[in-house]
């Protein structure tokens, strides 16, 4: 029992440590998706809403040869060296980074040097994500009708039944536990299903999020499965009470809703919802076994799980609605993103599963009640309940191959980047809200090899030559996050404004790159 407590006390640290903004989305690139080139640039930079880690970044040239990049993670941006000599044409670059919730990032950015020609960028997914999604059903499957089963045994039911499709469903689950985390890696790095044989792709899953929560789901189920087998009834409840604290952990670890703000609440709400769900589910396999056998203490069995399950299913509604609001951000996000359409499919079927978990409430139960022997609807109603809960696991787990609405708008609230780069130094400038007005200035001093530049000064120079305007100078102060800033510079007119950073390194050395930034009308 000390060893399961102390498991317990670790997955509680680890969920408290573990933090995150959102599900990663890329924001902005240079040069721009779909641009043209008048000659290749030294390096691209792929810039996303918050810090992601870089697993794999690929070229494809115009001439449709794959070609070597070397890549490194700055703060949220990924900067890709370029090769030298790339043909006239359409460059593609595939790139797949690890969000903080986690999850990987998958997409292509095209850009042309001279001219547009055709070119196929390359693509991942396929039958790699189909076994992805198979292990998370398995997982759940696991969690809710394997751990909630025991935990039912020992706290509602006061003794075994269904024992075959529970020991089945933590076999299942501790299965797809172990092997999610491997095709997590082979997602991760874009290997074939066969290098899952290596410790390439396992040792990239450990290093996400994904991890702890595996491990909070395998301790789960192991412990629920000692618990099947406690020597008293007091060892019974104490175990599988732990397990059921590990489901909770299990989904507050990881996840796209786990990584939202305020996360004390999004991670409050999915420890509830999984248990609230482990509990629900748990009851449905035990209660159609005594009710398929007529066993004596059935009608005992069924009101006191009644008992509960009202205010379970009141904590599961309200949890899931807080996560929800969270996510959606506005309602027409229901019905134009993909989350948001699995989400209404979700609320259909929960709809119908509430409607049969009313029936054998307020109809099956008082019927058993006056006649013992009619059974058989019972049965059916809990079969449907069952498929029910399967088909709504299996919705929820198409969740990890979509993003939220919530990391979609955070997109769209991005400020103006430029990235300026030389072979002596390179400087990253954002601009919010990069709109006519007053403007903040963040820019981040590097040099070539992106390493930090040590400037002693640093000066902001900002002309708009079409409009006559001269230059207009502000120094830069260095603030506590380790960047230079400028508040407030006066943006007054559109147009395409002339940028010069001068950055003081020694009394007899500075370095001054140029750009010019587009400001909307």
């Amino acid at each position: 029992m000390r060893l399961i407590a102390g498991l317990a006390a670790l997955l509680l640290a680890l969920c408290m440590v573990t933090s995150a903004d959102a599900h990663a989305v890329l924001v902005g690139s240079e040069p721009s998706d779909g641009s043209v080139q008048a000659e290749a640039p030294k390096m691209v930079v792929l810039r996303f809403n918050e810090a992601v880690t870089p697993t794999a970044v690929s070229l494809l040239d115009a001439a449709g040869k794959p070609r070597d990049v070397v890549i490194r993670a700055v703060d949220q941006s990924v900067l890709v060296t370029m090769p030298p000599d790339l043909p006239q044409g359409t460059q593609a670059i595939s790139y797949r980074v690890v969000s903080e919730d986690g999850h990987p990032v998958i997409g292509s950015l095209l850009f042309s040097i001279g001219a547009v020609t055709g070119t196929v960028a390359p693509s991942g997914g396929g039958v790699v994500h189909v076994l992805i999604w198979l292990a998370r059903v398995g997982v759940y499957f696991g969690m809710f009708a394997g751990v909630g089963g025991v935990f039912f045994a020992a706290w509602i039911g006061h003794g075994p039944a269904g024992e075959r499709l529970i020991m089945r469903a933590l076999a299942i689950g501790l299965a797809c536990a172990i092997v999610s985390l491997g095709l997590q890696g082979i997602d991760l790095l874009s290997l074939p299903l066969w290098r899952l044989a290596t410790s390439a792709p396992w040792a990239a899953a450990f290093a996400t999020s994904l991890f702890p929560a595996s491990l909070a789901a395998m301790a789960a189920m192991l412990i629920a499965r000692v618990a099947w087998r406690s020597p008293s009834f007091g060892a019974a409840l104490r175990r599988t009470a732990f397990a059921m604290i590990c489901v909770g952990l299990s989904f507050s670890l990881s996840g796209h809703a786990a990584t939202a703000s305020p996360q004390w609440l999004t991670r409050t709400a999915l420890f509830i919802h999984g248990i609230g769900l482990a509990y629900w589910m748990g009851a449905l396999a035990p209660l159609a076994v005594m009710a398929w056998l007529r066993s004596e203490p059935l009608l005992r069995v069924l009101r006191r799980f009644s008992l509960l399950a009202i205010p379970v299913v009141a904590l599961i509604a309200l949890s899931g609605l807080a996560l929800a609001v969270v996510q959606l951000e506005r309602f027409g996000a229901l019905v134009d993103t993909g989350y948001g359409k699995i989400l209404v499919a979700k609320l259909v079927l929960v709809l119908l599963l509430l409607s049969f978990a009313a029936l054998n409430r307020w109809v099956f139960t008082p019927t058993i009640a006056r006649e013992f022997h009619r059974t058989r609807p019972l049965q059916r109603s809990i079969a449907v309940e069952f498929v029910l809960m399967i088909a709504i696991l299996g919705l929820v787990s198409l969740w990890r191959f979509t993003t939220p609405p919530r990391a979609l708008a955070m997109s769209a609230k991005v400020p103006l980047a430029i990235h300026i780069h030389t072979d002596a130094a390179m400087f990253q400038v954002l601009v919010w809200p990069g709109q006519v007005g007053q403007n903040d200035f963040t820019l981040q001093l590097m040099n070539g090899d992106a390493s930090p530049l040590g400037a002693k000064e640093a000066t902001l120079l900002l002309s708009l030559p079409e409009r006559g305007i001269a230059p207009i100078e502000r120094g830069a102060v260095l603030e506590a996050d380790g960047y230079w800033h400028v508040r407030n510079m006066p943006l007054p007119h559109p147009g395409r404004w002339h940028l010069q950073i001068d950055a003081l390194v020694t009394d007899f050395q500075k370095v001054t790159l140029e750009d010019d930034l587009e400001v909307p009308p």
